[in-house]
């Protein structure tokens, strides 16, 4: 590859890590780029949605799915900017995705000359979004950078990265030969540790797993752990799935609480553990073990009595393999979660409008199919109800929890994972955030489902101000179109059902269409609240 471009050393270097897909908008700044795009066809594909936040929305959706990097590219200013919120959601997430932004002349970097889409400090705003970013100087770096920024967002603590290359770079020859893959460096096991946590799990008599994103790739383990201790498994939001629905011991958010106040030692999985912390509480009868791979994590809200560095699976596998020895005999506790589940399920026929609708979706979602979250009544009802029965199946938006993100990212993730279905869910309001990617769903025959429960508002605000604020309604009441006949209007196929059984109907129609996207509608009105469920008082402390 003695003579190749900038561009050209890119392409190849990300067909050498296994990135297929480029998701990605064409742009002066990036013409190189696309022309050694085309060159590599056969070996990478080119989605081309037709807004920068599709891009940067649907390459989240391809990693959340997959568990693997994948990457977008868009132009510099307001392309990148466009791009922001899916760069800050997959921060939050933890999720691999690889930027390629563009950039002005590179001697005049800097300068605030006026240039198309210059931006002041461009790489000071990326680098406030990532924690690796670069900017490409030469071509001999294009292959190294790729690859130190492929192993930065597969290592330690997860996340997206983002390569800059200057209108001017992308074209000049000079590359060398294309970098491997660096070879994945996995930290030591604490073995002290291990046998630490052991003997504390050992000899709890209340013990408490929860899990978070970090454990997705850790089902096996998780699973094996949770029958070793009869312990429950609370998996809320990124964390779902990681146990069976159907496992007695697999917990929601409501009961998690409950069995928070309850427990003498508690094991986190990758996750953060903001909710038991800062909402439920901490006391010195609790000890917790955290297990994460990022270093500064465990201690970063309340300092635990052990924390264990490095994957969840291979700490997981030497965990199962050291606690024998130290594991008191236990009872099934099958028989205690089920009755503590028919308690909570009677509580949370509150939600019953929800609840039923949730109740048609999981009858005709297969067990692996991709349930796609958004900010929206049906979705904060899903994070308490929905059956979850694998990993990798139910993506919501984290901690950004941003509205608008559902249809796009589930477009990223069933493009990627063609071989089972996804369905996004959606309000009205969120939807149009970026409905407009039906045009991409059509154009590239992608045969995502939609679904969006439309009560002419932003429901949530709506209900605030009504309960909160003594009905003073402010911009919250909304101008729809006739969902159908926008969908149809793409060529894309679309349905209206009045009631969850109409909705299971149209849904087995909807998911049985391979050849394009489908959109169904359901009218819904005011649905009862969730809040009481998700925001409960401290247990503890």
């Amino acid at each position: 590859m003695d003579k190749t471009t900038t561009a050209e050393a890119i392409v190849a270097s990300l067909i050498a890590h296994g990135i297929k897909t480029l998701y990605a908008l064409p742009g002066v700044h990036n013409d190189h780029l696309f022309d050694a795009l085309f060159r590599a066809s056969e070996r990478i594909g080119v989605v081309h949605p037709r807004h920068e936040q599709g891009a940067g929305y649907m390459a989240l959706g391809a990693a959340l799915a997959t568990g693997r990097p994948s990457a977008y590219a868009v132009v510099p200013g307001p392309g990148l900017l466009n791009t922001g919120a899916a760069l800050l959601t997959a921060y939050a997430m933890n999720a691999p995705v690889l930027g390629l932004i563009g950039q002005i002349p590179e001697a005049d970097i800097g300068r605030g000359l006026g240039h198309l889409h210059e931006i002041r400090d461009q790489a000071g705003i990326i680098a406030r979004l990532v924690d690796f970013s670069a900017r490409i100087k030469a071509p001999a770096e294009a292959s190294r950078l790729v690859a130190q920024a492929v192993a930065a967002m597969s290592t330690g603590r997860r996340g997206p990265a983002v390569l800059e290359c200057a209108i001017d770079m992308w074209g000049r020859p000079g590359a060398g030969a294309v970098q491997a893959p660096a070879a994945r460096r996995e930290p030591a096991i604490d073995e002290d540790a291990v046998a630490a946590a052991a003997k504390r799990l050992g000899a709890a008599e209340r013990p408490l797993i929860i899990c978070g994103g970090g454990a997705q790739d850790a089902a096996a383990e998780v699973t094996a752990l949770s029958a070793m201790l009869q312990a429950p498994v609370l998996g809320y939001r990124r964390g779902r799935g990681v146990l069976d629905s159907r496992d007695p011991l697999s917990v929601t958010l409501p009961l998690g609480r409950e069995l928070w106040g309850e427990a003498d030692v508690v094991l986190g999985v990758g996750t953060r553990m903001f909710y038991p912390f800062r909402q439920w509480g901490i006391d010195d009868d609790l000890a917790v073990i955290r297990i994460d791979s990022d270093p500064e994590e465990p201690a970063r809200v309340h300092r635990p009595a052990l924390s264990l560095i490095g994957d969840a699976a291979p700490i997981l596998r030497r965990l199962l393999d050291v606690l024998p020895a130290h594991n008191a005999k236990r009872p099934s506790r099958a028989d205690e979660m089920r009755e503590r589940h028919a308690r909570w399920n009677a509580r949370l026929d509150k939600l019953a409008p929800q609840r039923a609708f949730l109740d048609a979706i999981r009858a005709e979602l297969p067990d692996e199919g991709i349930f796609v979250d958004e900010v929206t009544q049906i979705g904060f009802a899903a994070r308490l109800a929905f059956p979850v029965y694998k990993p990798f199946t139910f993506l919501s938006p984290g901690y950004q929890d941003n509205l608008g993100w559902g249809y796009a990212t589930a477009l990223g993730a069933q493009h990627a994972r063609p071989d089972v279905p996804v369905l996004a869910i959606s309000g009205d309001g969120g939807f149009l955030y970026t409905a407009n990617e039906l045009a991409t769903a059509v154009r590239h025959r992608i045969p995502l489902v939609a679904v969006v429960f439309n009560d002419g508002a932003f429901g949530n605000v709506r209900r605030i101000q009504a309960e909160q604020y003594g009905n003073r309604l402010i911009a919250c009441d909304l101008a729809n179109p006739d969902f159908l006949r926008f969908a149809e209007s793409f060529g894309a196929a679309a349905e209206r059902a009045k009631d969850a059984a109409g909705l299971r109907a149209a849904l087995k129609r909807g998911l049985a269409r391979r050849d394009g996207p489908t959109v169904i509608e359901v009218p819904v009105g005011p649905m009862p609240s969730p809040w009481e469920f998700i925001h409960m008082p401290k247990v503890r402390g």
